[in-house]
């Protein structure tokens, strides 16, 4: 049950009604009116803002509109005290039978609590993670890949269709490089040959003898005497071993993806021809120049005509390359056409999760999906801002080994699955975070994702000790009557379903590890209550009361729920 839907709808029909008695004035459309949570000082349970909205086509002051719409309200039978206050909004407080029925109401659709019903279901393509083939995923990756499996889970879970896709991007000179380091790190097993660690286009991390030696240990018809030879085969190779490592951090990290889309295939199948042709179509190419990036202007750039996509034409700082004066393609070119792919596939809505490094690519993609879809909304692109990790009190580096970066795999054996997902959606990814070793251990509450399995251990203690399952279905043929502060913690999982449509509507899922951490913090308190005071106390000469009974559930159904589109467990002991 979503309650402010349910009171929106209540007012939308009072406030009709008035219209159609000649007592009100409203306008074409009531989209401005909302039902929200009101601020934690009024002791409210519901705050509409309809007096406001409504005030000037009435040319009324929202205090005296506040006043009619009051005495209507009076009339619902669920509502005990109404209150106005300045400079008009509604604040309503529920009767305290009201929460009998709303937990009633849960329990009979605990599959679909929390899930906009009403919304129209989309289906959204997420491309998430894209690193290079070229070894491991480090940190750098870490928070993108969790934001994009958080994303696509909370979406899953609000009813939509979602496919999950990694762009693998096997194309180009880095792939090129990643090879020879191959090739060079072989012929070093082989042939004691030394790695040139000096050549800084090459990879110099370790992880490149587990890859080298499993080439060579499976593909022994395989000769590694000239380079060129055998370059083509040693980068479809290399490449699918680099996958299968970073498939492997991807599973540690919880994380799977429906699709692995390569972009040597996107190439090879003439797809960028393709799209140049579709923007031609649209007269959205021109040959002509652009000044050198800030980083290269000298005298030594040479400003050459090139075909140029007219990307200003959305919004874009300028136009952007897709061919160069030697008639090679531009990175962009392929983006284009794995884009156009995309486009092509038919998606209701196409989502980007992009590094820190890539900010500033974010207008010149959404300037050519609009321009190949006709869609200004159709792509979104969200920015996972750095990590910083803090052990000690100092920046901390780990894993030198592997090549002047820090690990997934590194992360996860330090502290876990489960504290990695939960810790990097702690904030809003388009702020930098800092992820401190030594409070994600920690047992308290200032560590987070404790703070809320911990609770979800105390339910599950009590049910233990009833010889009961937390799992296990309650019939209920008798009214509840919960205690006011039970009622506080109802109040906090009345907010579960406002929090799933804010978070799906804004791409945000790091409200929900917010309202995890709030809600939780709200049982604690009332389980804390139960320490000196004993019928606040769960179990009482062995036995317990329906209501509490149904409490601790419907609070375990939310925690769960929230955590399983975290994609962190939770445990009944601790």
């Amino acid at each position: 049950m979503n309650i402010f839907d349910k009171y929106l709808e209540i007012i939308y029909k009072l406030i009709k009604d008035e219209s159609d008695k000649g007592k009100l004035i409203l306008p074409h459309k009531l989209n401005s009116i909302t039902v929200e949570i009101p601020p934690e000082k009024f002791d409210s349970d519901l705050s509409t803002n309809v007096a406001m909205v409504l005030g000037k086509i009435n040319k009324k002051p929202p205090l005296i509109l506040a006043e009619q719409i009051k005495k209507r309200l009076s009339e619902v039978l669920d509502i005990n005290e109404i209150t106005i206050v300045k400079p008009g909004f509604i604040n309503i407080k529920l009767k305290n039978d009201y929460w009998g029925l709303f937990t009633k109401d849960i329990l009979s659709n605990s599959k679909v609590f929390g899930v906009n019903l009403k919304e129209k279901k989309i289906s959204y393509l997420i491309e998430f993670v894209s690193a290079n083939p070229t070894g491991p995923l480090h940190v750098g990756h870490c928070r993108g890949a969790i934001l994009g499996d958080v994303l696509s889970n909370l979406l899953i879970f609000n009813k939509h269709n979602v496919t999950k896709e990694y762009y693998v991007n096997d194309y180009g000179n880095q792939i090129l490089f990643f090879t020879k380091s191959v090739f060079l790190r072989i012929r070093e097993i082989l042939f004691k040959e030394p790695f040139p660690f000096d050549n800084p286009d090459l990879y110099p991390g370790d992880y490149l003898i587990e890859i080298s030696n499993n080439i060579i240990n499976n593909n022994s018809k395989l000769k590694f005497d000239n380079f060129e030879t055998i370059s083509e085969k040693l980068t479809e190779i290399s490449v699918n071993e680099s996958l299968k490592i970073i498939k492997n951090n991807l599973n540690n990290l919880g994380i799977k993806h429906d699709n692995f889309v390569s972009e040597k295939s996107i190439v090879n199948n003439k797809e960028v021809d393709k799209v140049i042709k579709k923007l031609k179509q649209k007269n959205l190419l021109y040959k002509g120049t652009i000044s050198a990036p800030e980083r290269k202007q000298s005298n030594d750039y040479k400003i050459r005509e090139q075909t140029l996509f007219k990307s200003t034409e959305f919004g874009d700082d300028k136009d952007r390359a897709l061919q160069k004066s030697d008639n090679t393609w531009t990175y962009f070119a392929s983006d284009a056409a794995y884009h156009n792919n995309k486009v092509e596939r038919n998606f209701d809505k196409l989502i980007n999760i992009l590094g820190s490094d890539h900010t500033g690519y974010v207008k010149r993609i959404t300037s050519l999906v609009e321009a190949l879809s006709n869609n200004k909304d159709k792509l979104v692109c969200k920015v996972s801002q750095l990590v910083k990790l803090i052990k000690d009190g100092k920046p901390f580096k780990m894993s030198k080994r592997k090549g002047d970066y820090i690990t997934v795999e590194d992360l996860i054996s330090e502290v876990g699955k489960d504290a990695t997902r939960f810790i990097m959606l702690n904030r809003s990814s388009d702020v930098e975070l800092d992820f401190d070793f030594e409070k994600v251990k920690e047992k308290t509450k200032d560590n987070p994702i404790y703070y809320v399995q911990y609770c979800y251990a105390r339910m599950s203690s009590v049910y233990r000790k009833l010889n009961k399952n937390i799992d296990d279905t309650i019939n209920i043929n008798s009214n509840l009557n919960f205690g006011v502060e039970e009622i506080k913690v109802l109040r906090k999982i009345s907010e579960w379903p406002k929090c799933v449509e804010i978070s799906c509507n804004k791409l945000e899922p790091h409200r929900i590890t917010t309202y995890l951490y709030e809600l939780a913090s709200e049982f604690h308190y009332y389980w804390n209550l139960g320490k000196n005071d004993e019928s606040k106390r769960f179990i009482i000469n062995n036995s317990i009361k329906l209501e509490k009974l149904v409490f601790l559930k419907v609070v375990s159904l939310v925690i769960k729920s929230g955590m399983n589109i975290l994609g962190v467990e939770t445990p009944e002991e601790m």
